[in-house]
């Protein structure tokens, strides 16, 4: 477990860092050219998926943020076997139900999940009571996808993060759709930490931001 600096997180559990999502924005691959010898190929690392049972203060966790745990090349069933603590043995059961269980056994913390692919979120509903299920998109046709894809999911809470947006989305749809209540949350921020002139347009922020006001839903502008 790593504490991160976003915002609206106090650790990172990545236990599946690496993408092949390909995106040109992605801190997560700069990060591992930086550090890791540009190695970004997605790797199951099974002796981190009890990390959070260790942090006992209530917490917000973000789930696998350098990676894509819903990722095509990801597969939930997949059998996994752990080292219990104290020496006591070992375990095997499917991918998601080490997530899962780790998560249940953790009330006292909120598990925020996020994805580029919303189609695979399906594969993981119903999610635990204390997790939070959210999406990111850049520009209108993502959004989209991401609204449609959170619609057939089962969460607590669910949200869209419109970071970095890189194009006019529009409220009047938009609107619509977040009065329908297929999400409680979204974050609006810029492509970071690159130079300002990547940041969105005011007037694009302002037109979503009336948007989930109308709706009454929560809007956390990333910095």
């Amino acid at each position: 477990m790593n504490k991160t600096k976003i915002e609206y997180l106090d650790y990172c559990w990545n236990f599946y860092p690496g993408c092949k999502n390909g995106c040109s924005y992605c801190w997560a691959y700069k990060r591992a050219i930086r550090f890791n010898k540009g190695d970004f190929e997605p790797k199951l690392k099974a002796e981190l998926l009890l990390d959070p049972l260790k942090v006992k203060r209530p917490s917000r966790i973000g789930v696998c943020f350098t990676g894509d745990l819903f990722g095509d090349w990801v597969d939930p069933e997949k059998r996994v076997e752990v080292s219990l603590p104290s020496g006591i043995g070992t375990i095997k059961m499917s991918l998601k139900g080490w997530v899962f269980t780790t998560i249940e056994q953790c009330p006292q913390h909120t598990f925020i999940f996020l994805t580029k692919q919303p189609q695979s979120l399906i594969r993981w509903s119903p999610f635990p009571e204390n997790c939070w299920v959210g999406v990111s998109a850049t520009d209108a046709e993502s959004c989209l996808a991401a609204l449609r894809g959170l619609e057939q999911v089962k969460a607590n809470v669910k949200f869209v993060s419109l970071e970095p947006l890189l194009d006019y989305i529009g409220g009047l749809w938009l609107e619509d759709w977040l009065k329908s209540g297929v999400v409680q949350w979204l974050i609006i921020g810029q492509q970071t930490p690159e130079s300002i002139k990547t940041a969105p347009k005011i007037e694009w922020v302002k037109e979503i931001v009336k948007a989930c006001d109308k709706a009454g839903v929560a809007v956390f502008l990333k910095y």
